[in-house]
């Protein structure tokens, strides 16, 4: 059983041609910008967003003026941090636990979320299972790939799905978004356990976006983002030799930051973004193809 717990100006012509210049202000008197609030009024759910990415996008949005329902598993201290976070940007924020892996958990999940603040207009699937670090780094290929299509690619389709009906029911003004995470080397593949099981993975999760931005459209927007090299739990503990790949492959060369998949999510799920659905965009620092 799947387990939850809850400036404008103006001119005008005039026929002497001498304007006058306001009065310059003192510099006590000079006031910085207010930071953008794109998102003031709306409400998101990023799922898997205890730490890594998922943390970084639910701060992210946050302030941009969203309020965030964080969610996890596994790391509970984590997620309870990232909502004292999420508060202290004025910003209001719950944690929701739910096992990705059991879907029987999801309407109750999806229902959890529509009832917090009377609805959704972001959501986030960002959860994925770890089979690279901790415990499941130890597990079989075939272990492996099972908690992978559990959590990351049923979990993506089936929350996908409900909330998409809801989002789709609610009739809003403006479209409400689904944006799914994907992973660059999908695209091209990549030699290995973890490139064949990622890949395909991945991929899934990618092909299954742009089809289900085609059913939801025009009420919902879905995009996928397609991350590359991100240095988080992984990539902090990667071997020397992975470390200067992920530098190599990258045109920008260096790693990725949370933050900078936190940045691309913000946009897209903005209404800077309002005539973008259906894509996957990679955020890798534009990746080099082959020894360059």
């Amino acid at each position: 059983m799947g387990m939850i717990s809850s400036g404008d100006s103006s001119f005008s012509e005039s026929s002497s041609l001498v304007t006058k210049c306001p009065a310059m202000s003192s510099p006590a008197e000079i006031q910085e910008p207010l930071p953008a609030q794109e998102l003031a009024g709306q409400v998101a759910v990023v799922t898997g967003s205890s730490r890594g990415v998922g943390a970084a996008i639910a701060l992210e949005l946050a302030a941009a003026g969203a309020d965030v329902l964080v969610h996890g598993f596994t790391s509970e201290t984590a997620a309870e941090d990232v909502v004292q976070q999420v508060q202290q940007l004025g910003r209001k924020s719950i944690f929701v636990k739910a096992d990705l892996a059991e879907n029987d958990c999801y309407e109750q999940f999806v229902e959890t979320a529509w009832q917090w603040q009377q609805g959704v207009n972001i959501w986030v699937n960002n959860a994925g299972a770890d089979v690279l670090t901790g415990q499941g780094a130890n597990d079989t290929f075939q272990e492996k790939l099972q908690r992978l299509w559990q959590v990351d690619v049923q979990g993506t389709i089936g929350l996908s799905r409900l909330a998409g009906k809801r989002m789709q029911a609610a009739k809003a003004a403006s479209p409400a978004v689904i944006l799914n995470i994907g992973w660059d080397q999908a695209l091209w593949g990549m030699a290995g356990d973890s490139g064949e099981m990622f890949a395909a993975i991945k991929g899934a999760i990618m092909a299954f976006s742009r089809s289900l931005a085609q059913s939801l459209a025009p009420r919902v927007r879905v995009n996928c983002l397609a991350p590359g090299w991100i240095k988080t739990a992984w990539g902090e503990q990667a071997s020397d030799s992975w470390q200067d790949r992920a530098v190599r492959e990258a045109l920008l060369e260096r790693w990725g930051t949370p933050q900078d998949v936190a940045a691309a999510a913000r946009f897209l799920v903005s209404p800077s973004a309002a005539f973008i659905t259906g894509q996957v965009i990679p955020v890798n620092g534009g990746f080099r193809y082959g020894d360059q």
